[in-house]
């Protein structure tokens, strides 16, 4: 395990991987309605997966250079084949870890990091290695989400415990998956300046069956079915209660009725000199 680094808690499954494409794609607009770069920028995205948001942020900003790394090199290849596929030929692939770049200091104009920081249990340390290769006035962008935001109806006691499964043994494996609310804290810890932090609310009932089918049904619930074995291993809950709650929220997506609520957060810091 490299520094600083816990479990994945999603896995690299294949359906995984489909899961973050349907997630990436359900909230584009939303994350990157402003994830632009100028021309000629040189921009760090660790932690950049399978490329899921790669390929929207390469393709937003044509004319800006991303290196894109991740430890997992399986995950890489997908990202190479996908942004290949799509001809994009303004990205570079690296197989690196964040807490030991290979990059000199202020290398780069700006990072770009989402959803990476809640599988660290070194945050701040993360942050501060990536402040250190960006240029003095640079920028750090983070997104992260935060499992405690959702609310959702229909409701049931048994879907609260399914949903609160995701959030515990994530925190048994030392991430932190409610760190959407800390990200102004702790950009400031690690140095970052006068950081701005914005919500970006994901909301959806039976008038954008879209939002409903890509984000709750095949980006959600397939979360959630993905931490069973070890909410039930770990005794956080019972089979019955688990497959009563995943059942319930599965209705939502059904149901007249249903609503459901989630809130990811962008804070955007300067590099000080």
């Amino acid at each position: 395990m490299r520094r600083g680094t816990v479990g994945y808690v999603h896995g690299y499954s294949g359906r995984e991987a489909r899961r973050l494409l349907d997630q990436a794609y359900s909230v584009r607009d939303l994350l990157h309605c402003d994830s632009q770069f100028p021309a000629g920028s040189r921009i760090l995205e660790p932690g950049c997966g399978i490329g899921a948001q790669t390929v929207t942020l390469a393709s937003n900003s044509p004319r800006a250079f991303f290196v894109s790394c991740d430890v997992a090199m399986g995950s890489l290849e997908m990202a190479a084949e996908r942004t290949l596929r799509l001809g994009l030929d303004n990205v570079c692939l690296l197989c690196t870890d964040l807490f030991e770049l290979p990059f000199a200091s202020t290398t780069f104009d700006a990072v770009f990091v989402c959803h990476v920081l809640e599988h660290l249990m070194d945050p701040v340390g993360a942050l501060r290695s990536l402040f250190r290769v960006v240029r003095p006035g640079g920028s750090v962008t983070v997104i992260e989400g935060d499992h405690g935001s959702c609310y959702f109806h229909p409701t049931s006691d048994e879907a609260v415990q399914a949903w609160r499964c995701l959030i515990r043994v994530q925190a048994g494996l030392g991430g932190d998956s409610l760190i959407g609310r800390r990200l102004y804290s702790v950009m400031t810890e690690a140095g970052g300046v006068d950081p701005i932090v914005s919500p970006r609310m994901v909301y959806a009932d039976r008038s954008r069956p879209e939002v409903m089918d890509a984000f709750v049904a095949k980006t959600i619930i397939p979360m959630v079915e993905g931490v069973e074995g070890d909410a039930l291993d770990r005794g956080y809950i019972t089979p019955a209660a688990w497959k009563k709650g995943l059942d319930d929220l599965r209705a939502i997506v059904s149901s007249d009725e249903g609503v459901f609520c989630y809130t990811f957060f962008k804070a955007v810091a300067k590099v000080g000199p």
